[in-house]
């Protein structure tokens, strides 16, 4: 109920009540979206009128976002190291250093300068005009273990 809001509007038309009502509701699923406006459709023909979508990006999505984009470079950084380590016969220990060093962010709003309005776009052009990207540049030193003695364990 806090992500809904509800305006109603009575008045007479000749010698009847007319009634009508505007139902504004935040989904943060877009399948439950799609759901609910499908349900309405169902139930309520052509006397129900659904706008297309307006969507956006809390700043606690765009924060996750950023954390998990971050999360990936520091781990796409070892896996390399790893390879690299592998070549040599060593393997990579302990991260000693690891710095972000870069944060990009692009997508995610309309861009003003399309000839189209926006009610004239697709769902599928709102999505994509919708969906935010981001990327992360890390820096990472790692420990190196030298090789181990397999003719020990082996003892």
């Amino acid at each position: 109920e806090e992500n809904m809001t509800v305006t109603e509007d009575f008045s007479r038309v000749e010698n009847a009540y007319q009634m009508e009502a505007e139902v504004c509701i935040i989904f943060s699923d877009f399948g439950k979206m799609q759901n609910v406006c499908n349900l309405l459709i169902e139930k309520l023909g052509t006397s129900v009128t659904i706008s297309p979508p307006h969507f956006y990006h809390t700043p606690e999505a765009v924060d996750a976002l950023r954390r998990q984009v971050c999360v990936a470079a520091v781990g796409n950084t070892r896996r390399k190291a790893q390879e690299v380590c592998r070549l040599f016969g060593q393997s990579v220990g302990k991260p000693l250093l690891i710095r972000e060093e870069e944060t990009k962010e692009w997508g995610g709003h309309i861009d003003t300068h399309l000839s189209t309005s926006l009610d004239s776009l697709t769902l599928q052009e709102r999505i994509q005009n919708a969906t935010a990207y981001a990327s992360c540049r890390v820096f990472a030193v790692f420990e190196i273990k030298g090789k181990e003695n397999r003719r020990n364990k082996l003892l």
